[in-house]
């Protein structure tokens, strides 16, 4: 089954699920009826909106979430970036876990999606330049590791990383609208879906 299936049978969570599912679709179906420089630019890095996943990382019994201080936004986050042309979301977040932690552990814990979001990126500077606003057509998948597994540093993503209890990890996060918009659906999604 393909995103757009996929995306289309998902049960959204709450209104904003619901209403960034449709974005993320449309966008998927324009791209597909335009044609292949209008996939490329969504499944890579392609302006204005593209692509990306995120895995919300738990301990095996949910008592604990893995976070990383993200240096472009200073605060704790989840882990995830952009698909690069990879089409497989699932793939996209476990690689972007185990680059961004260095946990081998790491591992999906359930086959469907966890969450749907279109984030906001502001303009910033990533490696000397400047990459202009856009959107993150995002898909969370729930992975986990084994929290004794020590995780690392990525400098050039983030500067710190660990892991949180939940409530801990809300916390921590210096942006509001994630707290109140995506990581407390995420702790309660996630706590809802057995090991």
């Amino acid at each position: 089954m393909g995103l757009a299936e996929e995306l289309a049978s998902y049960e959204p969570y709450n209104e904003q699920e619901a209403r960034d599912c449709a974005l993320v679709l449309a966008h998927l179906e324009m791209a597909e009826r335009v044609g292949t420089e209008a996939q490329s630019r969504l499944w890579g890095r392609g302006d204005p909106a593209h692509m990306t996943a995120s895995a919300w990382v738990v301990s095996p019994d949910r008592s604990k979430v893995l976070m990383a201080y993200h240096n472009i936004y200073q605060s704790w986050s989840w882990l995830g970036g952009h698909a690069d042309g990879q089409r497989d979301l699932r793939a996209v977040a476990l690689r972007e876990v185990r680059e961004e932690s260095g946990l081998a552990s790491a591992r999906l814990a359930d086959p469907g999606i966890l969450s749907v979001e279109v984030l906001c990126v502001d303009g910033h500077e990533k490696r000397g330049a400047y990459v202009s606003s856009h959107l993150h057509l995002n898909v969370t998948f729930l992975m986990e590791a084994d929290p004794g597994e020590v995780p690392r540093v990525k400098p050039d993503e983030n500067s710190r990383i660990g892991w949180m209890t939940p409530g801990e990890a809300l916390a921590a996060s210096t942006e509001p609208w994630f707290v109140e918009r995506i990581y407390r659906k995420l702790v309660a999604k996630s706590s809802q879906i057995s090991s």
